[in-house]
């Protein structure tokens, strides 16, 4: 870690505006400087352009030119915009304003609706699919799941895109863009679903900026209240504004130039939702006066993820690729990728899993490795492969954390004792302030131990974990503090949505990766066809998918692992080939020349454990179908064809996994998933090879377990646990 970028998790409150500029390097100090004027920022990945905009806007605040209350921070995601404000409040500039962009219009809308058109806000529409799916109905337009949720889509596009529903055929003939369904019948839809909100009297989310535009357009009066509370501003993620947007902050910053904007070029990864790094391309063309401040020291990965990432770059086209950055990595080196192609997609999870049990045992959090892949549909695979490989997991994109039942408790217990002080008994052996909140929080479900199985159980014992975790490293950073301090804490933590890290394995979409950063990643079925996706059609949209590769790269500091599988399901043809992006820069690929040319780290081929035997096609055993599915090749059948399960051994399997899992103090499924089990009580097995030719038994598990399953499948009662093992 450097000092540039990773600060000490409760850092002291810088003591004056000088020293709010400690620790910046050059570049980051000139854009904490840069306080008059337009100011555009092109700062690669991991070169802390956070850190410079919050330094920036607590300079200025601690400096007193400018005043916190006339601030407005806008980004894309309210993670974000919650750790912005999180950085502020520790700077010392807590009055700021730093919101989504949908936030800060909301609240505007909200304010003067009355005013400029009476009566109260239209209901806000949490999820439109549903009245997309009424729309459609009423057109007489059968949509199926993925077509209805593809047009959903379609309809935000047009609407952050500024196209009402006559023009939307244009629009997408214009782009270049693959509708999902005759264009016509989407303008049809699009238009239905505008008439149906207006006769429900609700609004959606693009509505709230088209709303907020409309307004500043036509009421000059509430525009310049407006423009007299938030006079400077600052866009983070400049890459992804859309038209609409940009839009809006025009109407905001009206004839002034008081504007700072962050972005890179090379990140733009969200065109498909209106996104376009036009904007910031064309910064200079707007504000000829411009100061243009340039990051590239790379602060978060090693010179090996460092010389991979600048090689992908090197070989892109556009002009995004004409503003690239070249980065200069800033930390130790360290080692250098690691390229394996596998025979087939479950052998390439396996293989997976087992490398990430590997770095888990070498010392690497759970919680700071990820596995990321194109598209969500890819992650079943890797939610099975790393729980027969007992490791734990958590999906991208759960409910935020201070949000969650369980914390909300917690937080209503620790302010009742810290209200209660020595007159709570549960404190009275509690000596220290951990100590207190692990009393506190036993009340509420946590134990020293977590609890077997997985599911909402775990969940809530994993964020109560947090908290105790969080409570330990407050109490070290700063000693003395009581019970009350950590409160006040955790209160300011959740208004700014900065929550404390759960443990676990991250499963991701590269897309839902951006922003985010771990010691190692995990890039897995990186073949044509997947990447770039079947649907890049045209150079623009293949680039932008080398860009969501780039975006995948940098998101590692040290450990990056590449592979691919020659072919979907074991058995199958080895027709695939490893992505067009990576020639030139994995060994064996051909030559790149010197500015890109990638580093050593070799081809592994990782057909699975030595082990491994190469597997023929899986067909249903039921009616012969070829299965491809990661949980009917579990099962040996295809997901819609009768069940002939032995629902007694059933349940008797899930009891003796529930002690099992108990006795190891791990969560079930690192026992067996439900799958597996069910597959068991399906098939019967009357020995060993029965029981290992089932999928997620392997040799370890065999080891382990196979002789208390056999023992239950032949209705005796196993001999217990394995205590050696």
């Amino acid at each position: 870690m450097t000092a540039a970028t990773h600060s000490p998790l409760f850092p002291q409150v810088p003591e004056s505006a000088d020293a709010v500029l400690d620790g910046l390097d050059p570049e980051q100090r000139e854009v904490a400087l840069a306080l008059h004027g337009p100011v555009c920022v092109l700062a690669g990945a991991g070169t802390g352009k956070t850190r410079a905009l919050t330094h920036r806007i607590a300079y200025g605040v601690r400096a007193g030119i400018l005043a916190p209350a006339s601030v407005l921070a806008v980004t894309f995601t309210n993670r974000a915009a919650g750790e912005m404000r999180g950085r502020l409040r520790q700077l010392g500039a807590g009055g700021v304003q730093a919101r989504t962009f949908h936030s800060a219009a909301l609240r505007q809308l909200q304010y003067f609706w009355p005013k400029a058109v009476g009566g109260e806000l239209p209901r806000l529409l949490e999820r439109k699919i549903q009245l997309v799916a009424e729309a459609a109905a009423r057109c007489r337009i059968r949509l199926d799941r993925n077509e209805l949720r593809d047009v959903t889509s379609e309809i935000e596009w047009a609407k952050v895109t500024q196209t009402v529903p006559a023009d939307y055929p244009a629009a997408v003939a214009k782009s270049v863009r693959d509708a999902p369904r005759d264009p016509a019948e989407i303008s049809q839809i699009y238009a239905m679903y505008e008439q149906l909100k207006r006769d429900r009297d609700v609004i959606d989310f693009e509505d709230v900026l088209l709303l907020t535009v409309g307004i500043l357009q036509d009421r000059h009066d509430i525009a310049d209240q407006i423009r007299r509370q938030y006079q400077h501003f600052v866009v983070d993620e400049y890459q992804d504004v859309s038209p609409l947007q940009q839009r809006l902050l025009d109407l905001w910053l009206g004839d002034r130039d008081s504007l700072c904007v962050v972005g890179d070029a090379s990140q733009t990864i969200y065109s498909f939702t209106g996104a376009t790094p036009d904007h910031l391309l064309n910064f200079r063309v707007r504000h000829p006066n411009a100061t243009v401040v340039k990051l590239v020291r790379d602060y978060r990965s090693t010179p090996q993820v460092v010389h991979l990432a600048n090689g992908l770059l090197s070989q892109a086209r556009g002009r995004a690729a004409e503003h690239r950055l070249e980065l200069i990595s800033q930390r130790d080196p360290g080692p250098e990728p690691v390229y394996t192609e596998y025979a087939d997609e479950p052998a390439e999870a396996e293989g997976t899993a087992r490398r990430v049990r590997d770095l888990i045992g070498a010392g690497v959090p759970a919680g700071e490795i990820a596995v990321l892949y194109r598209v969500n549909a890819q992650s079943e695979v890797y939610e099975q492969a790393l729980a027969d490989a007992g490791v734990p997991y958590q999906l991208r994109g759960a409910e935020r954390f201070f949000e969650r039942q369980e914390v909300r408790e917690a937080g209503v217990a620790l302010r009742g004792a810290a209200r209660a002080g020595g007159n709570d008994a549960l404190l009275d052996d509690a000596e220290d302030l951990p100590s207190q909140v692990r009393a506190v929080l036993s009340t509420k479900g946590w134990t020293t131990e977590p609890p077997a199985g997985s599911g909402a159980v775990r969940d809530r014992w994993e964020s109560l974990a947090a908290l105790v975790r969080l409570a330990e490293d407050f109490a070290r950073a700063r000693p003395g503090a009581t019970l009350a301090d950590l409160v006040t804490e955790l209160d300011e933590r959740a208004a700014a949505q900065h929550a404390p890290t759960v443990q676990g394995v991250t499963l991701a979409s590269l897309h839902a990766a951006k922003g985010l950063e771990w010691d190692a990643v995990f890039l897995v079925g990186l073949t044509e066809g997947m990447m770039p996706i079947t649907y890049a059609k045209t150079d623009e949209q293949v680039e932008e998918e080398r860009r969501l590769l780039y975006v995948g790269v940098t998101r590692a500091r040290v450990h990056l692992s590449l592979s691919w599988a020659l072919s979907r399901s074991p058995g199958g043809r080895a027709s695939r080939r490893p992505t067009r992006f990576l020639k030139g820069l994995r060994p064996g690929s051909g030559s790149l020349g010197a500015a890109g040319a990638g580093g050593g780290g070799g081809i592994e081929r990782g057909s699975g454990s030595g082990r491994r035997k190469r597997r023929g096609p899986v067909q249903c055993r039921v009616c012969g179908a070829t299965l491809t599915e990661a949980g009917e090749m579990k099962l040996m059948r295809c997901e819609g064809c009768p069940s002939d399960m032995d629902e007694g051994l059933y349940e008797r399997l899930r009891e003796w996994r529930s002690e099992q899992a108990r006795e190891l103090g791990q969560p079930a499924y690192c026992v067996f998933t439900d799958k597996t089990l069910m597959a068991i009580a399906e098939r019967v097995p009357g020995s060993d090879g029965e029981l290992a030719a089932i999928s997620g038994v392997g040799a370890r598990k065999l080891d382990r377990f196979g002789a208390d399953v056999l023992a239950i499948c032949a209705g005796e009662v196993p001999g217990g646990s394995d205590d050696e093992a």
